[in-house]
């Protein structure tokens, strides 16, 4: 049965390469958008809702019913934000995201875009790994039908992107050239996030090589 996705993020890097690849994969016959502004994106498939405050995400509950998945792929680099700030965006707001999911659609499955090295001890001395570390841990708590915490480390923008910098772009070239270990595409990214939905993975945490191999599934 084709499926009908929630994705976030989709304005940034990330979350646009996932979203076109759930655009031209026949397992996908539907996609819902959920962003802070308009996108401008169009497509017989995608719907577009608008939540300025992710915080206040349960006021739109009903636009959200009905749906198999969601790749939440928001996020926000910690460089030059305090502790605090950077708990409230990457935590807080996942966390209140996904509990309102998981209050209407129980049977979803979330799928988290964390980073590679997120600290699951919580402990480290990386404030962005530790609040990351958090929020997979706090997620795999609550009861989604499945939920996957994805770590892509590097990851390769793909055709027809547009939030995708030049100098991100040069410097995961270079980094492919001498080990393409550390690299995903955004398609086996996107790929890897429709076959956990599908087809189920023994791990909540998923690695690059994790990813890889979902994503040839």
């Amino acid at each position: 049965m084709p499926l009908k996705v929630i994705i976030t993020g989709a304005t940034g890097m990330a979350g646009e390469g996932v979203l076109l690849e759930c655009l031209q994969n026949d397992a996908v016959s539907e996609v819902l958008m959920v962003n802070r502004k308009h996108s401008g994106i169009k497509h017989a498939r995608l719907k577009e809702l608008i939540v300025p405050d992710f915080l206040e995400v349960e006021a739109y509950s009903t636009s959200l019913e009905g749906y198999d998945a969601c790749f939440f792929c928001a996020g926000i680099s910690s460089v030059g934000m305090s502790e605090e700030k950077y708990t409230l965006i990457t935590y807080d707001t996942t966390m209140r995201f996904a509990k309102t999911l998981v209050a209407i659609n129980p049977g979803m499955v979330f799928n988290y875009i964390t980073g590679s090295h997120t600290d699951s001890t919580e402990k480290g001395k990386l404030m962005w790994a530790r609040v990351k570390g958090r929020t997979e841990n706090d997620l795999m708590k609550l009861p989604f039908k499945a939920q996957y915490n994805f770590r892509p480390g590097g990851m390769e923008p793909v055709k027809g992107q547009k939030n995708a910098k030049a100098i991100y772009v040069a410097i995961i070239r270079i980094i492919r050239f001498f080990s393409s270990k550390g690299i995903i595409s955004l398609h086996e990214l996107g790929r890897a996030m429709i076959n956990a939905v599908i087809k189920g993975y023994p791990k909540q945490v998923l690695e690059i090589s994790d990813i890889k191999a979902l994503a040839a599934r």
